[in-house]
This record gives C-alpha cells, sequence and structure tokens, in this order.
C-alpha cells in the first residue's frame, strides 16, 4: 500500500482529498503546514507528496526545496496560481506535476495513479548503465557523477534513462512527454525543456556545453556517450 502525504491547511481539501485516495486503497497521511510536512517526510516513508503553495507558515516552494535536499519522493504541487512561469517555479525546484485549483479530485487520483505507477516500473530493474564518469542502477534508482550521488527527481530519473538507454537517438519533445509524463498528460511539451534544464544541471560539467545531452536543433534532444566521440 502506498502511503500518500497531503499538505494543506484547508481541512475540506483535505478531507475531500484523503477521502477519494482511500477510496482506491492508498494510505493518506495529512499535514497542515510546511514545519509539519518536513517532519513526516523524515520520520516515514512517504511513497507521494500532494503539496499546496500557500501553507501558513511556510511557502510551498521553500518545503519543496527542503525535501529535494534530501529525497525524491514525487511532488504533486497545489496552486491557485495557474500563469505558466509559475508552472516552470515549480517544475524547476523539484516538483513533478503541477494542479490549478479548482480542479477535479478524479484528475487529482489519475495523476497520483500515473506517477507512482512511473516510478514503480524501475523497482523491477537490475542492470547498471555507464557512460564516462556516469553511473545508473535501474533496480535502486541512483545515480552518480565521479562516484559521487546525485539526487534526481522522479520525472528526472525517467527522462535520464530513457535518453540512455537509446544513445544516439534522437526524440522529439512530444515522444519525451509520452515516455516520461504519460499519455495523459495534459500539460506543454516544453515542460520537458525544463526537465532537461535540471538534468543537465545535475549530470554535466558544463550544463551550457552539455556532453551527454545534446539539444537536435528543431527535433528534441539525444544521449551521447562522450568517450565514443573522443574516439
Amino acid at each position: 500500500m502506498s502511503t500518500i502525504l497531503i499538505a494543506d491547511d484547508e481541512s475540506q481539501i483535505l478531507e475531500i482529498l484523503s477521502s477519494y485516495l482511500r477510496k482506491e486503497g492508498y494510505h493518506v497521511m495529512t499535514a497542515e503546514d510546511g514545519r509539519l510536512t518536513l517532519e513526516y517526510v523524515t520520520a516515514y516513508p512517504i511513497d507521494l507528496i500532494i503539496l499546496d503553495l500557500m501553507l501558513p507558515d511556510m511557502t510551498g516552494e521553500d518545503v519543496c526545496r527542503e525535501i529535494r535536499k534530501k529525497s525524491r519522493v514525487p511532488i504533486i504541487m497545489l496552486t491557485a496560481k495557474s500563469g505558466e512561469a509559475d508552472r516552470i517555479i515549480g517544475l524547476e525546484i523539484g516538483a513533478d506535476d503541477y494542479l490549478v485549483k479548482p480542479f477535479s479530485p478524479r484528475e487529482l487520483v489519475a495523476r497520483v495513479r500515473a506517477i507512482l505507477r512511473r516510478a514503480g516500473d524501475y523497482q523491477v530493474l537490475s542492470d547498471r548503465i555507464q557512460f564516462g564518469n556516469l553511473k545508473v542502477s535501474l533496480r535502486e534508482r541512483s545515480v552518480a557523477k565521479k562516484e559521487q550521488a546525485v539526487e534526481l527527481t522522479t520525472n528526472e530519473f525517467r527522462l535520464l534513462t530513457t535518453l540512455l538507454r537509446y544513445p544516439g537517438r534522437t526524440w522529439t519533445r512530444e515522444e519525451l512527454v509520452e515516455e516520461v509524463l504519460g499519455i495523459d498528460y495534459m500539460g506543454s511539451d516544453r515542460t520537458i525543456d525544463t526537465h532537461i534544464k535540471n538534468l543537465r544541471q545535475k549530470i554535466e560539467e558544463d550544463p551550457k556545453q552539455p556532453e551527454y545531452i545534446k539539444t537536435v536543433y528543431g527535433l528534441g534532444y539525444r544521449f551521447e556517450n562522450p568517450a565514443k566521440d573522443r574516439g
């Protein structure tokens, strides 16, 4: 049974979402402020967090940043802000999905199910992949650069493994959206650009001149083996 933590200071939202998620068989925990949210993340094995951006003691962005310092747990952000810039900020600090209020609880449940399904895809794999200084364990869902652990979000990890399993193949944004975010994703395909930017910041020596993740202008992205390029 997956454990889901809902962080929101609106009791009605907590009650409605908890009811829907429990009917789907999830174990649900709730927190009404950022401090308690961070305590729960430290103390309990949480599988997914639904995080409101307007908490009474901390902003949701700050809570997300603190969580990302120590955990790759999937995060769905809830907000009343619908602007593209706000969604990009949420993704850049480590959120896996972004839902604007008001929303359908059924849509949220569908997104929870899709994210947990994607995260679970990698728990049954056992092979390891290495390119240059980059090592990836699919079973352990871990990444190391020069033997140093690299913390990736669920979507960043899925994006990286999708690219490096087919080195040299060019993926369009639409293809990566389907592979990484799922065919039911309703947002812009430019979301992939944000994930690519974040991933380059974490695995490349120089994100502005990437060795691994190359931009194929007018098409999309591909993963290259720098050792092969050096002949």
